[in-house]
């Protein structure tokens, strides 16, 4: 397969360059193979955490760091991420290889971590050019990519010494009330308070409450697949806000990213994965596949759909917050307000449709 379909970074953005000589004499420490000066690439699909390649002679390393500007209480743990990937590995294979931490401010002003480089295809807004999969080979990666959130699901997280992510029993109300504080906190003039979504999430919160390892920002854009076999996952990237939780709560997250071909003009302007190809399941079988798998049974999934959506709102503002405060000049985050607007629409509009 030509090498046009492989996922490749792009030149650095302007003020988020990286101190290289200082990087590079720090990683030379951690791996005395390096030689040679790195070329620095960043990508540009993460809006959260800051992502670059440092491509050496003998090998090509990933390199994480937190953006500059206001962040929110616990988000852009690099270490956190670091030391849940290097504990994961052994029981979870698409983890990437961990290869160094570093907390030292006077490498670079925030703490960034270190790791291999998987190389692979990354299923962005569109397939790669030159990549065609049929409508039996998109289904195909379509169940593969839940697989592996349903084993992840099933991770032994004592086995994988991972207990400590958790905070025991509560986890639905700490999420409702964490989320409608950094939606308020984050809040801009133009955008709606979200108070009647924020009300009807906290007044129906399920009974039960299931808990397993949760990724909280599983989507295709956040893995990695085979460069011989496109429909195969090799790795699942972004593991800031993975925790234990509830995995129903963790699929609504996943599905608040997942836009059919048949949805609105909204929704296709800001899509970011092919959910909208011929073969890939509707949000309903997505549902309706994991809950089998996973042997669920639950009578409505509206609660799961209204929170997902809100959650995206309050990251997609917090995001917009640092855009309007002038603390990034990334222009992709000048029109979020708006995607703010649509996400609370998309909430009010599951819960007028319950039961429907």
């Amino acid at each position: 397969m030509s090498s046009e379909v492989l996922d490749k970074a792009k030149a650095v953005r302007s003020g988020e360059e990286l101190p290289v000589e200082t990087v590079d004499a720090w990683l030379k420490k951690q791996d005395d193979t390096l030689t040679g000066q790195p070329q620095v690439t960043q990508y540009s699909g993460g809006a959260s955490n800051w992502t670059y390649c440092l491509e050496y002679p003998e090998k090509s390393l990933i390199l994480r760091r937190a953006p500059r500007g206001t962040k929110a209480k616990g988000a852009h743990d690099m270490g956190r991420e670091y030391r849940l990937q290097k504990a994961l590995k052994p029981v979870y294979s698409y983890v990437p290889e961990m290869v160094a931490l570093c907390d030292d401010p006077s490498v670079l002003e925030s703490e960034f971590y270190v790791m291999e480089k998987l190389t692979g295809i990354i299923p962005r807004k569109n397939m790669p050019k030159g990549l065609k999969l049929s409508t039996a080979q998109t289904k195909q990666l379509c169940t593969n990519v839940l697989d592996c959130l349903i084993e992840l699901h099933s991770v032994d997280v004592e086995a994988a010494g991972l207990n400590h992510l958790g905070k025991g029993s509560g986890y639905t109300q700490r999420q409702i009330d964490g989320w409608c504080e950094r939606y308020a906190k984050a809040k801009t003039w133009n955008v709606p308070s979200g108070k009647k979504v924020m009300h009807w999430l906290q007044q129906n919160m399920p009974s039960d409450e299931r808990i397993c390892l949760t990724h909280n920002d599983f989507r295709f854009d956040n893995v990695i697949l085979s460069e011989n076999e496109p429909t195969k996952v090799i790795g699942v990237l972004d593991w800031e806000l993975a925790t234990l939780g509830d995995p129903l709560m963790d699929l609504g997250n996943s599905l608040a990213y997942w836009v059919e071909a048949d949805d609105d003009f909204m929704a296709q302007n800001t899509r970011r994965q092919p959910t909208h190809l011929p073969g890939m399941f509707s949000r309903r079988q997505v549902i309706d596949y994991y809950c089998k798998k996973m042997a669920i049974d639950i009578e409505s999934f509206t609660f799961y759909e209204v929170y997902g959506l809100f959650r995206l709102a309050g990251i997609v503002q917090q995001i917009y917050y640092r855009y309007h405060h002038k603390q990034t000049r990334n222009p992709a985050f000048k029109n979020f307000w708006l995607f703010s607007h649509y996400l609370l629409w998309r909430c009010n509009k599951a819960i007028k449709n319950q039961g429907k």
